[in-house]
């Protein structure tokens, strides 16, 4: 049997060891996923399958670094590889770590929107796991880039050297670093005490829409005319704003009405009550029409209504409002507001005799 060249001995046993790593590594991900079938193991099978790339990498790296010092290379060549493949290994793992958490948060993050957002609990879960999950891979990618860089001696040698004399090159950083800290700080305190979560319904500014997505460093609220208003963290936690699905969903509201005094009342309620319990929007929690102000020229009658959320509450109201509006001029005009206009007593041409 002919014997090869050396550097083709080298460079098939540098190719067959990440080949064989990465079909063991297969094998091992498809055994496991048979065993984990999803109705038993959710979590880890998605897991398992946020890892895939990172795992495969990671093996075809340990068996190159494994055969490394077997391909026959010069000693200048080896240690110069082995160090190119140790940074690799180093960016491989933490991105390994990184995934498989981010995977634990997204199986956590799946049934939380199976939930739907009407279930209140499901939004609140929703809203810190996106938060934490958005600081772990942050967090992660810092740490991998920080562990890549001190694997590196011209690099660790500069960041102890700069660690030695801290002080002003330390106010310095922690300046340049403070919206950033700002930030995250702001984000856990989002996560914790959640004044809103993702769903929410939200007046900010006199704008209403729902809060889509928070990360790292803003929140997005999609309003309710297809727009994006962007706000930092920091303005969540320091400026007021109407949230109205803090505890639930559920809302009251209004629909106000100026009656002229010969308005029949007793109609005008059968009327709202009516319209209320002809549509699907109303949730039969409350229901109500008072008369809550008298003005110069007319009466202040509020019609009281329940719906299950902010949507069904706003096309409810405008629906008994064209209703009641319908009927008063069909059935009864004289209930509008009217201007009267009267015209000062005279005494009688007798009187005066």
């Amino acid at each position: 049997m002919p014997h090869l060249p050396p550097w083709l001995t080298t460079a098939l046993l540098l190719l067959a060891a990440p080949v064989l790593a990465v079909a063991a590594t297969l094998v091992m991900q498809a055994l496991l996923e048979r065993v984990l079938r999803a109705e038993f193991a959710p979590v880890l099978r998605r897991v398992m399958r946020g890892g895939r790339g990172p795992l495969r990498l990671v093996a075809a790296l340990l068996a190159l670094l494994a055969v490394l010092p077997e391909a026959g290379l010069t000693a200048t060549t080896t240690a110069a590889l082995s160090q190119l493949l140790g940074l690799a290994l180093a960016g491989g793992l933490g991105w390994t770590i990184t995934r498989l958490l981010a995977a634990v948060f997204d199986a956590f993050l799946d049934r939380a929107h199976a939930a739907g957002e009407a279930d209140f609990h499901a939004r609140r879960r929703t809203t810190q796991l996106t938060v934490f999950r958005r600081l772990t891979v942050a967090a992660g990618i810092l740490l991998t880039a920080g562990f890549m860089l001190t694997a590196i001696p011209a690099v660790r040698t500069v960041g102890l050297s700069l660690f030695a004399s801290a002080g002003v090159a330390g106010i310095v950083a922690g300046l340049a670093a403070r919206p950033a800290v700002s930030s995250l700080l702001a984000g856990l305190q989002l996560a914790v005490t959640q004044p809103v979560r993702i769903g929410d319904a939200v007046m900010v500014e006199g704008i209403f829409g729902h809060v889509e997505e928070i990360t790292a460093t803003y929140v997005t609220i999609a309003t309710w005319d297809q727009r994006s208003l962007i706000l930092p963290l920091s303005y969540l936690l320091e400026k007021p704003l109407l949230n109205w699905s803090k505890n639930s969903a559920q809302l009251l509201d209004s629909v106000m009405l100026c009656l002229d005094y010969a308005a029949p009342i007793p109609a005008v309620r059968n009327e709202a009550l009516r319209l209320l319990a002809s549509t699907a929007l109303w949730d039969h929690r409350v229901a109500a029409v008072q008369v809550t102000e008298m003005k110069d020229s007319c009466m202040e009658v509020r019609v009281l209504m329940s719906a299950a959320n902010a949507e069904q509450m706003f096309d409810l109201r405008c629906l008994v409002r064209e209703g009641l509006l319908a009927w008063l001029a069909r059935d009864c005009p004289d209930a509008l507001p009217r201007q009267r206009l009267g015209a000062p007593a005279t005494t009688p041409p007798a009187a005066l005799a």
